[in-house]
C-alpha cells in the first residue's frame, strides 16, 4: 500500500518538476523578445497557452530520463538535494541533446546553440530541485517498516485506576 501512494507522489513531483522547467524553458527563450521595448503587453491567456506547450514538450522528452533518475534514487535511498539537481541537469542535458542532430563520421553534435543548451540544462536542475522538495527528500521510504507504536508512560502510583479496569483487589 505504501508503494502505490509512493507512486502517486513521484508522479505529482514529475508533473511540478516539468511545470515549472516548461515554464523556465518558455521563460527564457522568449525573454530576448520580452526585453525589446516596441512590444505591447503580451495576453495572459496566450502566455497560459505556451506555458502548456512548454510543459508537455518538456514532459514528453523528459519522461524516460527522469525515471531513470528516479529508479535509482529509489533503489539506494539516494536522498540529497544536490543528487537530484545534478541528475535534473542531466536529463536536462539529455532532452537538449536528443534534439540536436548526432553527425557519426566525426562524432559530433552538429547545430547546438549554446543558449539553448544552457537554458535546458539550467530548467533541469530547477526541476530536479523542485522534484527533490516534492518527492525527492522521501526517497526509498517506502520500503521502512512501520514503527512499532510506544506505550504510554505508566501511571504515578498514587493515581486512581482508569475507570474501564477493575480495581485491583
Amino acid at each position: 500500500m505504501a508503494l502505490i501512494g509512493r507512486l502517486f507522489v513521484i508522479l505529482f513531483g514529475f508533473f511540478a518538476a516539468c511545470l515549472v522547467a516548461g515554464m523556465i524553458v518558455v521563460a527564457a527563450v522568449l525573454f530576448p523578445e520580452f526585453s525589446d521595448l516596441g512590444i505591447r503587453p503580451i495576453d495572459q491567456d496566450a502566455l497560459n497557452v505556451v506555458f502548456g506547450f512548454g510543459f508537455i514538450f518538456v514532459s514528453g522528452f523528459a519522461l524516460l530520463p527522469a525515471m531513470i533518475v528516479v529508479a535509482v534514487t529509489e533503489a539506494f535511498y539516494i536522498r540529497g538535494a544536490l543528487t537530484y539537481a545534478v541528475g535534473g541537469g542531466i536529463v536536462g542535458l539529455a532532452c537538449y541533446l536528443g534534439l540536436i542532430p548526432f553527425d557519426t563520421e566525426t562524432l559530433r553534435f552538429d547545430g547546438i546553440v549554446r543558449r539553448h543548451l544552457e537554458i535546458m540544462t539550467g530548467a533541469g536542475i530547477v526541476a530536479g530541485a523542485i522534484y527533490w522538495m516534492i518527492a525527492g527528500r522521501n526517497a526509498g521510504a517506502w520500503r521502512e517498516p512501520p514503527r512499532p507504536l510506544r506505550l504510554p508512560p505508566p501511571l504515578p502510583a498514587h493515581s486512581p485506576p482508569p475507570p474501564d479496569l477493575p480495581p485491583p483487589s
